[in-house]
């Protein structure tokens, strides 16, 4: 309930981290979703995600749309900058945040319908210039704020909460991504905590755009029999495909370029940029998640034979990031003197006269 605060009383026994901050520290205030909603089993994993990584809340900036899902940054991190932007156009806002100050950890809050239907576009293009960023899309299948409609990623076949059957074909946004050039791909289940955090963690350690997909069961209209994307059949249907711990980095971290080399069958390390290392166990025969055509291929076969799988699904450290990619100042544009900015018209003539 929204009129509920929540209590100030601390338990001692909380554990700090290197901030002295305890978890309590990450969250945000009182959930209004319904109760059950996978979403909230999203906020705690981000919530400890955060607190694990000893992340400082004021160096963080969360962003939302429009829709359940982009409520749900209200809940964690109160002490972080924050903005709810327009319907589906949260991915333009947060590219020029992060234009504007790469000093700041970013992550982007959205849901199915907030950007595969009215942010479709917004989102591609965000993932295509690999904007460094943390991009959790809550995946329910159902416009749950406005009662239950179908979104662009509930299956075909399955049925809504009143009995309708979906005739159309379903958008995945793993294939969407791999097929953007994405760098960073995942897939989870909002009630796998154990799976999801690690997942979290390292895609906040990834520099670029990581998106992780997490499917999210709508408690009021989507979680019925004839749902593909309800407790009950995620659960029967959901496989891990790659188990990934996220390891802190040492006190060196690598200059040099990044390669990883996968065995099937066996374990990998990829070491990111921060000097993290990314832990791949349980890798299936034949599957390499260094390999982007054929992570497409083995997803497209799981979706077809009905399975859902989950894990860090593709990943490539060596990606260039939108700053590196423009080769922008290493000061933030937000801490240059307006000066420096705005250097005035001569200026400016001098840089026309060089364009032509």
């Amino acid at each position: 309930m929204s009129y509920i605060k929540k209590p100030s009383a601390r338990n001692p026994s909380l554990k700090p981290n290197a901030l002295g901050l305890t978890v309590r520290d990450y969250e945000g205030v009182m959930s209004t979703l319904c109760a059950g909603c996978g979403h909230d089993s999203i906020t705690a994993a981000i919530t400890r995600a955060f607190y694990e990584l000893d992340v400082p809340p004021h160096m963080v900036a969360k962003l939302s749309g429009i829709g359940c899902s982009s409520k749900t940054p209200t809940y964690f991190l109160s002490g972080a900058h924050g903005f709810n932007s327009a319907h589906g156009r949260m991915p333009a806002i947060l590219t020029g945040a992060s234009a504007a100050n790469r000093d700041l950890t970013y992550i982007g809050v959205s849901g199915d319908g907030d950007s595969l239907s009215i942010g479709l576009g917004q989102m591609a293009h965000a993932i295509r210039r690999n904007v460094d960023a943390l991009y959790v899309l809550e995946n329910n299948g159902v416009y749950g704020l406005t009662k239950g409609q179908f979104s662009a990623s509930a299956d075909p076949g399955s049925k809504s909460k009143y009995g309708e059957t979906n005739p159309q074909q379903a958008m995945d946004p793993v294939l969407l991504a791999l097929s953007l050039g994405a760098t960073f791909v995942a897939r989870s289940f909002s009630g796998d905590k154990s799976q999801l955090v690690p997942i979290l963690k390292a895609a906040l350690a990834h520099r670029g755009f990581a998106l992780v997909d997490v499917i999210s069961p709508c408690v009021t209209f989507n979680d019925h029999e004839g749902s593909t994307k309800s407790y009950r059949y995620t659960r029967q249907h959901d496989q891990e495909v790659v188990e990934a711990d996220w390891i802190p980095p040492d006190f060196v971290p690598p200059a040099g370029e990044i390669t990883a080399d996968y065995a099937a069958g066996t374990s990998a390390d990829v070491t990111l940029h921060d000097g993290s290392v990314v832990r791949f166990t349980k890798i299936p025969e034949g599957y390499d998640p260094g390999d982007r055509d054929a992570v497409v291929s083995y997803v497209r076969r799981k979706r077809t034979a009905g399975v859902v799988p989950t894990g860090l699904l593709f990943l490539d450290p060596g990606g260039s990031e939108m700053h590196a990619a423009n080769r922008t100042v290493a000061t933030p544009l937000a801490q240059l003197p307006y000066e420096s900015l705005c250097p005035g018209a001569a200026a400016l003539d001098a840089l026309q006269r060089s364009y032509r």
